[in-house]
């Protein structure tokens, strides 16, 4: 009996310990839950493309959080942060995606062979397609532009380039295929994801940069000088449905859904006054709310907390030095900024 009580007091203690254990595992491993995700592109030719991280809560900064995680830095520009099949993905526009592990930033894979001016991805049937200008020619054009087909989403090599119109942007996946916005090309294609290649290609108005979802219909943003475009796409013919049109002077390609059918979009006068502002549009109503809910200059991303209902945006202080996120509430009154990297470009609440 003495032996039977020490077995069963060692197995209780064992259980005890290895609980323990994997509390403080997933204690250890849970550094990034909730918060903002801030993505600072780095300045060209130096490559120091980092990310930050922010906890609204408590206030808490964390800088350089790849390079802290993983004892290297980040070595690029990044262009984009994807959060996909509990993955994330960083996109250098300098040719390599990272991926990494959301909730302590650890590394997965890479992709770093055959691309070369990547600009975004998205994830379907177990691959990774992601979108590259492709080579310059002579005159900085980008006529070989594609898609390239990973076979594993931990990273690896390209399996498949497809080839598309020049400059592809964002992607949206939906009924078996991928939907692509071409910034140079001025077109919507539609590539099949049984075929791996492109099944519909068409013209449209403004520069696509963009897919969003809205009372569950897909829409295509695109703008130019004058006008944003609201372009309502057919999921099964990926052909355009609708299109709404909105007179929004200087629109830029950086914008964020908020709520009710409302959106935020920076506009921007360029070289050399750079008179910048953020927009308020209602695509519900069809109108352009304000064109001045916050003013400045250097606005270079924008991201929406929709929880807090808090705005920020990323200040590029004309890449002298780091730069600035302006946090304002939803009326566009300023709350706070925070001191962050190189170029802070887009966010991405957990």
């Amino acid at each position: 009996m003495k032996n039977i009580k020490t077995i069963v007091l060692g197995i209780f203690f064992l259980f005890g310990l290895f609980s323990c254990l994997d509390e403080s595992d997933q204690i250890s491993r849970a550094k990034f839950e909730g918060g903002v995700f801030i993505m600072n592109e780095g300045a060209f030719g130096s490559n120091d493309g980092e990310v930050y991280y922010y906890s609204p809560n408590s206030g808490e900064i964390k800088s350089n959080i790849f390079e802290a995680t993983n004892g290297r830095p980040f070595a690029g520009l990044i262009q984009d942060l994807v959060l996909s099949e509990e993955k994330l993905y960083l996109v250098a526009n300098t040719g390599k995606v990272e991926i990494v592990d959301p909730i302590d930033f650890s590394s997965i894979g890479t992709v770093i062979d055959g691309l070369d001016i990547t600009r975004s991805l998205v994830t379907a049937n177990q691959k990774i397609f992601i979108s590259d200008w492709g080579p310059y020619d002579d005159n900085f054009n980008s006529p070989n532009s594609y898609i390239a087909v990973v076979n594993n989403l931990n990273g690896g090599i390209i399996s498949k380039k497809i080839q598309v119109s020049s400059r592809p942007e964002k992607m949206f996946v939906s009924d078996n295929k991928i939907f692509v916005g071409t910034t140079s090309g001025k077109k919507l294609e539609v590539i099949s994801l049984d075929a791996e290649s492109v099944i519909f290609s068409k013209d449209v108005e403004g520069v696509p940069d963009g897919f969003f979802e809205l009372g569950g219909n897909l829409y295509l943003y695109a703008y130019d000088e004058a006008n944003v475009y609201f372009h309502l796409l057919d999921r099964i013919s990926g052909n355009i449905e609708n299109t709404y049109t909105l007179p929004l002077k200087n629109a830029t390609s950086k914008f964020i859904l908020t709520e009710g059918g409302e959106m935020l979009i920076i506009t921007s006068t360029g070289w050399p006054d750079y008179k910048d502002a953020i927009a308020r549009v209602s695509l519900s109503n069809r109108q352009v709310i304000t064109e001045s809910l916050y003013t400045g200059s250097g606005f270079y991303g924008i991201g929406y907390h929709p929880e807090l209902k808090e705005i920020y945006v990323g200040d590029n202080n004309g890449f002298q030095g780091n730069g600035t996120v302006i946090v304002l509430d939803q009326n566009g009154q300023q709350l706070k900024t925070i001191a962050v990297g190189r170029g802070p470009s887009g966010f991405l609440v957990k």
